[in-house]
């Protein structure tokens, strides 16, 4: 049940509008001018706000600029028996949803009241994910060496330049990428992910690239490739040491003139792409033998990042700890557990090839097999699976 907000200085218009919303379940609330609209949003939390332009004391457009200089994110539909192309307008520019004119149509009203809705809904969901992604994609910790990455990720973020982050797996390269997506000028723009290593070598060219239908037995129709999906925005190439020297080649190209063709096709698409690449490899060891071509090496090695294992950042595991032990208490609906200093001092006393990514497994399994406080001898016999 949504909650609505009828605006109209006619009574007859309001209640006929609460009638019809409330047939369609919605829970409607009544104002007959935007002053006493505003002091009601002020208090309440609606889900959508259907006002008329026209009115007494404050109108409709005044509301609307009020509505959004309070940062309020519910749609507002204006409603106006004066209606023309200019008032509309000037509407969709201050901010609203629709404009929908008197005498009103029933089915376009409701259509236009389920669309709102249905962004409203979307807003939040999309808020909502935003928040679980930020959770997910935290640097945690403030030793030197991940201080030093951190400095890094400020510095180069708001630039176009590429970026290589090299490190071994698990020490959390995904996670570099990703933030230095989100402090970019292209925050708001597509990010797309491609993991190099899980595609056969057979289809990292259509992957990326896309292809035409018929290019190949299986191409049933077009497909637009990731750089295609990612034009305007950021692409991160996990595990770009797996790639083909085919594929090396297409992508060479693209860094070159900013140009793509499908698989199948003889056209040239532009693209505007930043790159971001990652792999855990040696790439000059790669260079030397024969894997990896050194022009596309210097073309992604703009900005080198690397991140650092974990055994070079022990005094970072209390807080990994902490924040593993509330994300994952959080994920399963329990309380958080708390470790004991013995039991922080142990773990940073071993090593961890696994980097980040085994702490995490790690921290989960004493969760699950230790007791009520994770102590040492919960460490030795659990850690070590």
């Amino acid at each position: 049940m949504a909650k609505i907000l009828v605006i109209d200085d006619e009574r007859s218009i309001r209640n006929t509008l609460k009638d019809i919303l409330e047939f369609e379940k919605h829970k409607v609330s009544l104002a007959e001018n935007g002053k006493n609209a505003l002091e009601m949003i002020d208090c309440g939390n609606f889900d959508l706000i259907l006002s008329d332009i026209k009115m007494p004391e404050m109108d409709g457009l005044e509301l609307l600029v009020a509505v959004g200089e309070r940062g309020i994110e519910t749609p507002v539909v204006m409603l106006s028996g004066h209606g023309n192309i200019e008032t509309a307008v000037e509407s969709i520019k201050k901010g609203a949803f629709d404009f929908i004119e008197k005498p009103i149509d029933l089915n376009r009203l409701l259509i236009t009241v389920r669309n709102a809705l249905d962004k409203k809904a979307l807003a939040a969901e999309t808020k909502t994910l935003k928040k679980k992604i930020a959770q997910r994609h935290q640097m945690i910790g403030n030793s030197p060496v991940i201080e030093k990455v951190r400095e890094m990720i400020h510095r180069v973020a708001p630039t176009d330049a590429r970026v290589l982050i090299t490190g071994a797996n698990g020490t959390g390269k995904e996670v570099v990428a990703r933030l230095l997506f989100e402090y970019s000028g292209r925050s708001s723009e597509p990010y797309v992910e491609v993991n190099c290593a899980a595609i056969p070598s057979e289809l990292i060219e259509s992957e990326l690239f896309g292809h035409e239908k018929g290019s190949f037995t299986s191409a049933h129709k077009q497909r637009i490739g990731k750089f295609e999906q990612a034009d305007n925005g950021t692409i991160f190439l996990d595990e770009i040491g797996d790639m083909s020297l085919s594929a090396q080649t297409k992508v060479l190209r693209v860094l070159q003139e900013n140009e793509l063709s499908r698989v199948g096709s003889d056209k040239t698409i532009r693209v505007n792409v930043r790159v971001f690449a990652a792999t855990n490899k040696d790439l000059h060891q790669e260079i030397k033998n024969g894997n990896f071509r050194e022009d596309l090496f210097h073309r992604l090695n703009v900005i080198p990042i690397r991140v650092p294992t974990l055994d070079e950042r022990k005094e970072d595991i209390p807080l990994l700890v902490e924040h593993f032990s509330n994300l994952i208490a959080k994920e399963q609906g329990s309380p958080a557990k708390i470790f004991a200093q013995d039991a922080i001092e142990a773990l940073q006393n071993r090593l961890w090839p696994g980097n980040i990514r085994e702490l995490r497994n790690v921290v989960e399994r004493l969760i699950i097999l230790g007791g009520n406080e994770i102590s040492t001898d919960d460490v030795v016999q659990f850690a070590a699976f």
